[in-house]
């Protein structure tokens, strides 16, 4: 939006009342005045050299301060710090704070001076650059701050902060922290509900600096601190970047869960905001999936599939397709070919547990059928190094999900035979059977029972088998058994005679 549209939309909340002049002189002053702002902007394309000149001989043709003096100073500063004369620039920035308190009305000067840093922002581009924001900066809270314009010196102080974010200037980032909430709190101490947008903004740029030092403690808190503000509509990209923090937060912590859901938040605010970040949080976003180990496609909901197949972010759709196919080989091989994105630092450091989930599977995977293998046959199969086949394997073992003896010396693991295990096992739950069932027989039965009506032959005394393949513990009616119930296998009455054959007649 140019300067000019600024200034008609804020003519437009403002009543003026027209009073017709008879001085004809001071009509031509003001044609020839704003004649030589707009030749100026003609040139400043072709020849922004003579159009700064342009530019600032607009508020010699003014007797006293007005708009068109205003205007020519903001487009010859623009000018004088895209062609990096910073010095002249800061002079220049300077006189134009003096139009403010009375020259023009405080809206638009308010708006205009907003638009001139956020110019500024995105158009330093080196240290010196830096240097002059921060000068533009300090003015402008010199002379905002005794007009008691509240709202530009919140405004200056959050672009400030957030400068000093960027450059990781976290001692004077601590201290403007510290006076922007005071600002934006109660006598009480309180979060003033008025200043509720500014309050989430200083909690952004405070959970962005605790994200940076790792200070998860405090990041924590103040996350907590930074959701349960209502007071306010949030910008969108604010809460972006406040989600985006706790999904990194939580990812810290290996709640993958909850990273999750914070990830897609953020991913969803950014895309409202428009902001590019989104592709950014996108990638957090499949990342967290696979850490999840979860077979749900993140491109799946309606808020991402339309970035499923975006180049931008084709090697993490990929990555996802490999990993849950257990394609070792082709995550690999994406991975290989696009070192980019290892670039951001965050990906970088989680990316390695993917790797090694995805290598761990492969390996069980591989040595499946057998009883007998070598650490370098792994390492040339998966094209790992050994010391990480080694530290694999033997987080298997630990973990018992392999079953075997490693020999680092020679590189040798003999994986015990899971058939002899599963015998053995079953024996022992045997065993164990058989001991609860002779305890149960001992503690809580009644032993060996007599037949209540012996079957006796006829003709003779002597007694049958009974039916459980045991003596019938009974001769003629009467009880052979002995005391407590067990029966008696001597000699006597009672008892079967023994024969020379040794049976039993």
């Amino acid at each position: 939006m140019s300067d000019d549209d600024d200034f008609m939309q804020d003519s437009e909340q403002e009543d003026y009342d027209f009073e017709y002049e008879d001085d004809e002189e001071e009509q031509d002053g003001d044609i020839g005045t704003e004649n030589k702002y707009y030749n100026a902007k003609q040139m400043k394309a072709d020849n922004p050299e003579e159009a700064i000149d342009e530019f600032l001989g607009v508020p010699a043709l003014e007797e006293e301060k007005g708009e068109w003096g205003f205007r020519g100073l903001k487009q010859a500063i623009k000018l004088e710090f895209k062609l990096k004369r910073y010095a002249k620039a800061v002079e220049h920035y300077r006189e134009l704070l003096t139009y403010v308190k009375s020259a023009v009305t405080r809206n638009h000067s308010e708006k205009s001076i907003n638009n001139m840093l956020d110019f500024i922002d995105k158009a330093a581009e080196d240290a010196e650059a830096n240097h002059c924001m921060e000068q533009f900066y300090a003015l402008t809270l010199n002379s905002f701050q005794s007009t008691n314009n509240d709202r530009l010196w919140l405004k200056t102080n959050i672009k400030l902060a957030r400068l000093w974010l960027e450059r990781k200037e976290f001692r004077q980032l601590s201290g403007k922290l510290r006076e922007l909430h005071k600002s934006c709190q109660t006598p009480t101490g309180e979060d003033d509900p008025a200043k509720g947008a500014y309050s989430l903004e200083a909690y952004a740029l405070e959970i962005q600096m605790l994200a940076e030092t790792r200070n998860n403690k405090r990041l924590k808190m103040l996350y907590q601190k930074a959701l349960r503000v209502k007071s306010a509509v949030p910008h969108p990209k604010i809460m972006g970047i406040i989600r985006e923090c706790g999904g990194k937060m939580h990812m810290s912590e290996e709640n993958w869960k909850e990273a999750q859901s914070d990830f897609f938040e953020s991913f969803r605010n950014y895309d409202e905001a428009g902001s590019l970040q989104r592709i950014q949080v996108l990638k957090y976003l499949v990342l967290t999936t696979m850490l999840m180990g979860s077979d749900i496609n993140p491109f799946d909901s309606q808020e991402t599939k339309p970035y499923k197949n975006d180049p931008r972010i084709a090697a993490m759709t990929d990555l996802v397709d490999a990993y849950q196919r257990d394609d070792i080989h082709g995550y690999e091989k994406i991975l290989q070919n696009n070192k980019d994105l290892l670039e951001d630092p965050f990906i970088a450091e989680n990316i390695d547990e993917v790797t090694r989930n995805m290598r761990t599977k492969a390996i069980v995977k591989i040595v499946a059928p057998y009883t007998r293998f070598t650490l370098d046959f792994i390492s040339k199969q998966l094209k790992i190094s050994l010391p990480e086949v080694q530290d694999i394997i033997g987080f298997l073992i630990v973990d018992k999900k392999l079953r075997g003896k490693m020999d680092q010396q020679n590189g040798i693991v003999e994986i015990e035979s899971s058939t002899d295990m599963d015998r053995v096992q079953a024996v022992r739950d045997w065993s164990a059977s058989i001991g609860k069932l002779w305890a149960t027989v001992l503690n809580d039965g009644d032993g060996f029972k007599p037949d209540e009506s012996p079957m006796v032959p006829s003709g003779g005394d002597k007694p049958l088998l009974g039916s459980s393949g045991g003596f019938t513990g009974s001769q003629g009616g009467r009880n052979t058994n002995g005391p407590g119930g067990r029966p008696r296998f001597g000699k006597g009455k009672g008892a079967p005679a023994k024969q020379p054959g040794g049976g039993l007649r």
